[in-house]
């Protein structure tokens, strides 16, 4: 059975990898800023903006709230609705 890590070592193993993602994430923000024209009212960036907000909470489970902001809800027809063959 293994020891569960305390916060700190978590932090220190993840710590170079989340401020890559971040500088990352920051990147594409500027590459947007410096593009002509303007996506405040594109409903992806919404979701992003959502998203980013939700980082600033601290409890468990963001990863699954945020793959829900950019999820569809689960519909029972999905397959028609994308013109889906169901195999059998």
């Amino acid at each position: 059975m293994s020891i569960p890590l305390s916060a700190e070592e978590v932090f220190d193993r993840d710590f170079l990898e989340v401020r890559a993602k971040l500088v990352e994430v920051a990147a594409a923000f500027d590459r947007l800023n410096r593009a002509s024209g303007d996506v405040a009212g594109d409903p992806r960036m919404d979701k992003i903006r959502q998203a980013l907000q939700m980082l600033l909470e601290s409890h468990s489970g963001l990863a699954e709230e945020i793959q829900l902001i950019f999820s569809r809800p689960y519909e029972d027809n999905w397959q028609a609705d994308f013109d889906l063959e169901v195999r059998r």
